[in-house]
């Protein structure tokens, strides 16, 4: 198959066709009565044995600076503790006398050699704290196994704050544990990483981006799409990812870099940057959203507070100022895990809307999620393409439902339609493009207006007419509003990516990933193989409606 392919020098050749008015406005950002929270989450590990300086106490002084500043600025959050640093006394005393009332405590899911033997198991680790996913993650351990380090942490854990959490975070969790917290201890929420490509050996890529979801029962990384299929715990991603550049940091890589509201990021963009974190944060207050938004900010101890403390004098204000001035609600995990189950029985529909990018080189990103599909509409200049596509679907297992995992890294993946970042190298952008004779249409700015609770509608100039993308839980459709116009999707990939398509007919196309057999469906229009495209997608009657519900 030849795969059309767009290289950078082509779109410099591309943006001289498009009027510069259509450069003129960034993304209109309208705000709503959906809430806008906010959690500080920090979690505290008891060791850190890869730095030799990063001692014990240095880490338990990193957590007692956080609670302080905390403190000083008014602002609850949330602490979470791994099982070593829940049994050190230092640690008790800390969060039951010295934080600030209505703070709350919880549990971290990375596993210990002190939890491990206390479960009458084996440590395996090289270490009294491993972080490889075999040993250090519940993924590496069965679920007989699994069953036994929840009881032996919730046992601990009540003789000594008198209740069980109501909150378990981790990089990474499976389904059978987070449902057996839920029906035998009643947590509430739960919190993972953000997505990532093989960020420290882990990789969790295509799931619900940013906000929170319901998982399903078989996989904890897979949004579930039916109350039935779904385990009733919210699981909220955490870290703040930029929108517009996160995505493609380390794009050509099998690993991805970090652009994120960590406070320790201090590389031209990131939680320790006071320009980029203002940006961020009145891009979630003030951005076009749908159900709610949200952002975590916080750090592990095991960074130590002189590599963070900037970036909490700056956070911390910044969240107490917007606080105060009713922009955002600054929440515990619990709080956030309750509000979303009183008021969602499945999955919601949200989005995060850049506008314009923290370096102002007129690139845009608007991610929509729901329960049935995530995407990502991008913006370079002119160049506008669906950057990413996924597909969610409840009956898809998990390597780790039923059994350990063996390796050292961990995968959790989703289905993809388009994937801007695998299917790409630095100088040849994957995407969905909208096409005309042969050529990629330049588009210009998009306005953006949330329709209803579930439905947000993107439209742009372009050379042919006027684009119109209106995404809905369980569809995504795109029209040009000009009679006659003539074009198409193309999807786009650099040579030598590997692409999930195994048949590509009229009315379907059939995939499959990680040896799982999927297929999606066009509701108006009709897909095309062709040979200078990867897949093109036909409109009928200047529309094409992209099915999305499994």
């Amino acid at each position: 198959m030849f795969i059309l392919y767009y290289c950078t020098m082509n779109m410099k050749k591309i943006a001289t066709l498009v009027m510069a008015s259509f450069l003129a406005a960034p993304a209109l950002l309208a705000s709503d009565k959906a809430p806008k929270f906010v959690n500080i989450v920090n979690f505290v590990r008891e060791l850190e044995p890869r730095i030799e300086e990063y001692t014990p106490e240095v880490l338990y002084r990193t957590t007692e600076a956080q609670v302080l500043m905390m403190k000083e600025y008014g602002l609850k959050g949330t602490f979470l503790l791994q099982y070593d640093a829940l049994i050190d006394y230092k640690y008790q005393y800390l969060l039951k006398i010295k934080a600030l009332e209505g703070t709350e405590v919880g549990a971290w899911w990375e596993i210990t050699q002190p939890h491990v033997e206390a479960a009458g198991l084996e440590w395996r680790g090289a270490y009294p704290w491993d972080w490889h996913a075999n040993v250090g993650f519940s993924t590496g351990y069965t679920p007989q196994e699994r069953e036994k380090l929840v009881d032996v942490y919730m046992d601990k854990f009540f003789e000594i704050f008198g209740y069980y959490p109501k909150s378990v975070g981790s990089w990474f969790i499976d389904a059978h544990t987070l449902q057996y917290m839920y029906d035998k201890y009643g947590i509430v929420a739960s919190c993972t990483c953000k997505d990532q490509y093989g960020t420290d050996g882990y990789t969790m890529w295509g799931g619900y981006w940013n906000q929170a979801y319901y998982p399903s029962k078989v996989n904890a990384f897979m949004p579930a799409q039916t109350e039935e299929g779904q385990i009733p715990v919210p699981i909220f991603r955490m870290l703040g990812s930029d929108p517009v550049y996160q995505y493609d940091c380390g794009l050509g890589t099998q690993m991805q870099g970090v652009i994120t509201l960590e406070p320790v990021v201090t590389d031209r963009a990131g939680g320790g940057v006071p320009e980029w974190v203002d940006w961020y944060m009145n891009m979630i207050a003030d951005g076009e959203c749908l159900a709610f938004n949200y952002f975590q900010v916080g750090q592990e101890n095991s960074f130590t507070w002189g590599r963070m403390k900037g970036g909490f004098d700056c956070q911390l204000p910044l969240i107490r100022k917007m606080a105060d001035e009713g922009r955002l609600q600054v929440a515990t995990l619990e709080e956030c895990g309750q509000w979303f189950k009183d008021n969602f029985k499945v999955t919601p529909a949200t989005s995060v809307v850049s506008g314009d990018d923290f370096f102002h080189q007129a690139r845009q990103s608007i991610w929509y999620n729901s329960r049935f599909y995530r995407a990502d509409l991008y913006w370079d200049g002119v160049d506008f393409r669906f950057r990413d596509i996924h597909l969610f679907d409840e009956n898809k297992k998990s390597d780790y439902v039923d059994k350990a995992g063996t390796s050292t890294k961990c995968v959790y993946t989703t289905l993809p339609v388009v994937d801007g970042f695998l299917w790409s190298t630095q100088t040849c952008l994957a995407g969905l493009r909208i096409c005309s004779e042969g050529e990629a249409v330049t588009v210009g700015a998009p306005t953006v207006k949330r329709k209803s609770r579930n439905v947000l509608v993107v439209s742009a100039p372009s050379r042919i007419g006027k684009l119109k993308v209106t995404l809905r839980e369980d569809r995504m459709e795109v029209r040009v509003l000009k009679a006659g116009a003539s074009w198409s999707l193309d999807l786009g990939a650099a040579p030598g990516a590997e692409l999930p398509f195994k048949e590509i007919a009229a009315d379907e196309v059939k995939a499959e990933e990680y040896g799982y057999a999927y297929s999606f469906n066009l509701l108006k229009g009709s897909f095309e193989k062709a040979s200078d495209c990867a897949l093109r997608m036909l409109p009928r009657k200047n529309r094409i409606v992209l099915k999305t519900d499994r």
